[in-house]
């Protein structure tokens, strides 16, 4: 009678202590954000993401990105698309969280590279005014601030702030950037 007491507190013990692993090592994950470049008109300057990750150690990891941003110049009455394709590479680093990385705050720097596109190319406006900006291949560095939290194992909910400070455009230098996205780790 006694090896089925030990038993069965031996089993009511594994199945308390079992908790999934999370952020496990070059372990691998996809990554679908999307949030507003402005506050003035949210919908109608927005950014779309896409990226994978690789987990390192201590809750740190690196990701690759491809972002597409749509955004609206006002010009007398006229809304003048902004479009930007841009590739980004990186490392997050773990800064604080639980021991069990259900919540975590991680801070990435990453490297951009990308591309322009103002007015999709057209230099005349109806009025006759020509835009002196130019279409361009663009570089800089980005950093993020991403709250992360898993809903369950495999699943994790981001907030993110970010900043984006780019060379070779004509436009702004400094993109500020906020939003919501999630993560599903393989």
């Amino acid at each position: 009678m006694k090896k089925y007491i030990y038993a069965m507190m031996l089993v009511l013990t594994g199945i308390t202590m079992m908790q999934a692993q999370r952020m496990i090592p070059r372990q691998k994950g996809f990554e679908i954000s999307a949030g507003s470049l402005s506050c003035d008109s949210p919908w109608r300057n927005y950014y779309v993401n896409l990226g994978l990750t690789a987990n390192g150690k201590n809750g740190s990891y690196q990701l690759w990105a491809l972002e597409y941003s749509h955004q609206y110049s006002k010009y007398k009455g006229l809304h003048l698309p902004m479009e930007t394709y841009v590739a980004e590479g990186g490392y997050s680093f773990f800064v604080v969280g639980d021991s069990r990385r259900n919540v975590a705050l991680n801070v990435a720097i990453t490297g951009v590279l990308g591309y322009e596109n103002i007015n999709r190319g057209k230099d005349l406006l109806q009025d006759g005014a020509k835009i002196i900006s130019e279409d361009g291949f663009l570089y800089g560095a980005g950093g993020r601030l991403s709250f992360e939290t898993y809903l369950c194992d495999h699943l994790v909910l981001l907030l993110q702030g970010r900043i984006k400070v780019l060379w070779g455009t004509d436009l702004q230098q400094f993109r500020a950037s906020a939003g919501l996205g999630v993560r599903y780790n393989f």
